[in-house]
């Protein structure tokens, strides 16, 4: 009997519907905020539709999602060599595994690339690595943005000289936020990588077995 398409799809459903609720509810309440904020400096309350465009709305939501994204690309990168004995991330510390032999364009079910073959499959074989790349490159451009324009907005109700973006690039603000992100992300994969070791959950693919030993490398 064929599943629902919920059933099949509910992980996706699930991270996509409370990524929704969690976009939602930041924007409100740092709407609020940014109208605390220029109101304290003279300016106008500004409309949320409005704020969606500012500099306020860009940083903070683009500043989070460069951090995720830079995240899932050094992940994916690295896990194809680096290991971790007895962890469920990483790969077997000697033998080869499925993920690592060479695609069979007459497996039943093969991708396009795979079967045509040539550059298509080269860059198929990295796209994973390569959309999470792109995905971190653009977020980081639009997280630099709306600092900038963040920034700049300040300056403006302050009275004070505007900023060229080289000059930006030299303040701490935009560095802090980066830094601030990067290195919560960081620690996150080293927390997983590590407490799968010896801890488990039972039913989870992210867990080793409850009953294997804690020096078994890999799910």
């Amino acid at each position: 009997m064929k599943k629902s398409f919920f059933y099949r799809n509910g992980l996706s459903i699930f991270f996509l519907g409370i990524f929704i609720l969690a976009l939602c509810g930041q924007s409100y309440f740092g709407w609020k905020e940014f109208n605390e904020q220029i109101r304290e400096l003279g300016a106008r309350e500004q409309s949320i539709t409005e704020y969606f465009s500012s500099g306020h709305f860009l940083s903070s939501t683009f500043e989070n999602f460069q951090s995720e994204f830079l995240q899932m690309s050094l992940y994916v990168i690295l896990t194809i060599s680096l290991r971790q004995a007895g962890s469920a991330e990483s790969k077997d510390l000697e033998k080869r595994e499925e993920v690592d032999r060479e695609p069979d364009p007459n497996r039943e079910g093969a991708p396009l690339p795979v079967k045509k073959g040539g550059w298509r499959l080269y860059v198929y074989q990295r796209s994973l690595s390569l959309a999470f790349v792109i995905l971190f490159l653009l977020s980081w451009i639009a997280h630099l943005y709306g600092s900038y324009k963040e920034l700049n907005f300040e300056n403006s109700l302050k009275q004070e000289p505007m900023l060229g973006l080289i000059e930006f690039l030299k303040e701490p603000k935009f560095w802090f936020e980066s830094f601030q992100n990067w290195q919560s992300e960081f620690i996150s994969v080293a927390s997983i990588v590590i407490l799968s070791i010896f801890l488990r959950q039972k039913g989870s693919p992210e867990s080793k077995p409850v009953d294997a030993a804690d020096s078994e490398t890999g799910k």
